[in-house]
């Protein structure tokens, strides 16, 4: 697979208008069904909210009962094995249905599909699906769809392409809160990370662009944003005009919107002056998620993470002591290739140090076509879960008293929905990404209401209305 160039300049974004030329008054498959299915990152739920714009201007509508379905899509995540594992086992599940009902379009896309391995796999055993379209391609699904004669149609660059801008046509999920991406891709290369394959090199939206979407969403009555990028604090590094991430958080606070927040972030781009913008602005919420990977510094080094233990706790200490009320959660990889039981005695160290509000923890997975793909492995598997079950158990122990704190304290929540645990109360989050199921009126949904926490779990808490 070719590597994104990064001397190339930034493709610039094409406005979606002249995807839907002479088809938004030629609505040709009104009457039909789709149904899709996301794995993955925040990146991936937002790319299936532009999917399902896309299918409904040219007349589709969404089910919710996949064998019911005209047109299911599978919208891939390709970072770890078991995602792929899961795809391909569901997979199966539809080749059934196809059997029953030949009519059946199957769409599979996603960073899944930016992969050649797959692209082959899919090409030599799994003729049954019928589209297969990439990250930076989802603009051809309308051309796709009207040339499908029965024979299993591939597009997918192996480079980026133009992203095209699709200018609030999304089908969001929710309407309250709303993803914006700022920026795609991601030039940092980490050893074990696949997305700079599949989404290709950072390539920035214009700060006009996407505070004209700010100020729509606002006006549509949205309370929250959350800014999307692979690494966003790399924003505007392509860009003539300089514009830098901080410049484009401070534009974002002055439109209004009550509540922003942004993922994700790489430690080696965070500056003081974003640190200085978040502090100042009441609207930017004190979440801030930084994945550190590992406390090693021979395990940073080898992943290709351009700081060091000592670094990151820099900048941890520092986010803590400029940003009120600051909540850090971060990302960490257990059995890198070469961790030694010393390199991961200095991730329980960095963990105790730092006592993370949470972590989303992983054994490593490698994936094909990356460095650490080809690094020698001598860890057992049955020592790498172990080393997870000890990390874990001290994660949840910080998590925990983190919420801990909050007991008895009122707290500011928007709510967002019906609690899924229990059906008599509200949900929603606090201003520092936690979850509070609430007892509360079902008519504050959409409002950020004052709430006083009674109860403190591991990975949640209960309040009640004041």
């Amino acid at each position: 697979m070719n590597l994104p160039n990064m001397r190339d300049a930034a493709k610039r974004f094409k406005k979606a208008e002249y995807i839907y030329e002479n088809r938004t008054n030629q609505r040709i498959y009104e009457g039909k069904t789709y149904y899709i299915r996301t794995y993955g990152c925040q990146m991936n739920v937002h790319d299936s909210e532009e999917i399902k714009g896309l299918l409904e201007t040219l007349g589709f509508s969404e089910s919710k009962v996949l064998e019911k379905s005209d047109f299911i899509i599978l919208n891939t995540c390709a970072i770890r094995e078991n995602a792929h594992d899961k795809v391909f086992g569901f997979l199966g599940r539809l080749k059934h249905l196809k059997e029953k009902n030949p009519e059946l379009l199957i769409g599979l896309c996603g960073c899944m599909a930016q992969e050649e391995s797959v692209v082959k796999e899919i090409k030599e055993r799994h003729p049954y699906i019928d589209i297969v379209f990439g990250t930076h391609n989802i603009s051809e699904v309308p051309t796709m769809l009207e040339k499908y004669s029965g024979k299993q149609k591939i597009s997918v660059y192996s480079k980026e392409g133009d992203v095209i801008e699709f200018d609030n046509l999304y089908k969001r999920d929710s309407n309250i809160t709303a993803f914006v991406n700022i920026m795609y891709g991601c030039d940092k290369f980490c050893t074990y990370c696949i997305v700079p394959y599949t989404r290709g090199k950072e390539r920035s939206r214009l700060s006009k662009d996407i505070i004209k979407e700010i100020k729509d969403l606002k006006e549509n009555g949205y309370k929250e944003v959350t800014l999307l990028g692979q690494n966003v604090n790399a924003y505007g590094k392509d860009l003539e005009d300089s514009t830098t991430f901080s410049n484009l958080l401070e534009m974002v606070s002055k439109t209004g919107i009550e509540r922003i927040r942004f993922v994700t972030s790489h430690p080696w781009d965070f500056t003081d002056e974003m640190i200085d913008v978040i502090s100042k602005y009441d609207n930017i919420m004190p979440y801030i998620h930084l994945p550190v990977q590992s406390g090693s510094n021979n395990i940073l080094r080898l992943m290709n993470r351009r700081y060091t233990k000592e670094e990151y706790l820099t900048l941890f200490n520092k986010l803590k002591s400029k940003v009120k009320n600051a909540s850090i959660t971060t990302d960490i990889i257990v059995g890198f290739p070469g961790e030694t039981e010393e390199d991961f005695k200095e991730t329980l160290d960095l963990v105790n140090k730092c006592k993370f509000d949470g972590a989303f923890t992983f054994i490593f997975s490698a994936r094909e076509g990356t460095p650490a793909s080809k690094m020698k492995d001598n860890t057992t598997l049955e020592e790498k879960n172990k080393r997870l079950q000890s990390l874990n158990k001290l994660i949840n122990k910080y998590s925990k008293e983190s919420n801990l704190k909050t007991l008895g304290t009122i707290q500011k929540v928007l709510i967002t929905g019906i609690s899924e645990k229990d059906k008599d109360k509200i949900t929603g989050y606090t201003e520092t990404m936690k979850l509070v199921n609430v007892k509360g009126s079902k008519e504050n949904i959409g409002k950020i209401i004052d709430v006083k926490i009674i109860d403190a779990k591991s990975f949640s808490l209960d309040g009640e209305e004041i």
